[in-house]
């Protein structure tokens, strides 16, 4: 069962009350939001003419000293929402004419946000992509199982040398390719 007390959602099993303190990935038990938009241009796989109906969670569990989103991942910056409020947040997308719900860096969140598919499993119509750093335990994963329909991991490393210097994260490979495995069990491979 995923929680957020204590957490262990991702790799850092920060064990953190997040309801009292935040975790790793500066963030509590509240779903946070940077950014919820038709987003075009980046990942083209995705985008295709009509655009990816992308979410942005805030906050991260990996904490990548390049980040090109410092503010939404590091300071963590967003608007916290209830998952009802998610949900209709991804139906609105969909109304937009998205052609996916795309789930942006949301592993610190993952309770609350499969408690919003739950919501639209019946009303979303369009292909929910988990788009994430790779860094990802393979439990947690498999907890999206019917959920997500496409995995969108951008792996970052193979050296440990360079996880660790970089992410803070030796076990990066290791973990990340664990994490894929499992991806593919559920999705098959493209």
């Amino acid at each position: 069962m995923l929680t957020y007390n204590p957490c262990r959602l991702c790799p850092r099993e920060c064990r953190t009350d997040r309801s009292k303190v935040t975790g790793f990935c500066g963030c509590g038990d509240k779903i946070k939001v940077a950014r919820a938009a038709i987003h075009y241009w980046e990942e083209p796989c995705i985008s295709g003419k009509n655009g990816s109906g992308t979410v942005f969670f805030s906050g991260c569990t990996l904490g990548c000293c390049y980040c090109q989103n410092q503010k939404i991942s590091a300071e963590a910056y967003g608007k916290e929402i209830t998952t009802l409020r998610l949900s209709e947040i991804f139906l609105e997308l969909q109304e937009k004419g998205a052609h996916n719900i795309n789930l942006v860096t949301a592993t610190q969140f993952l309770p609350g946000v499969i408690e919003a598919l739950g919501y639209v499993k019946n009303k979303l119509h369009i292909p929910v992509v988990y788009n994430c750093g790779g860094y990802e335990k393979a439990e947690t994963i498999k907890a999206l199982e019917g959920y997500a329909d496409i995995y969108l991991p951008d792996i970052k490393y193979f050296s440990g040398g360079l996880s660790l210097r970089y992410s803070g994260a030796a076990d990066y490979f290791t973990i990340a390719c664990k994490a894929v495995k499992e991806m593919i069990a559920q999705t098959g491979d493209l």
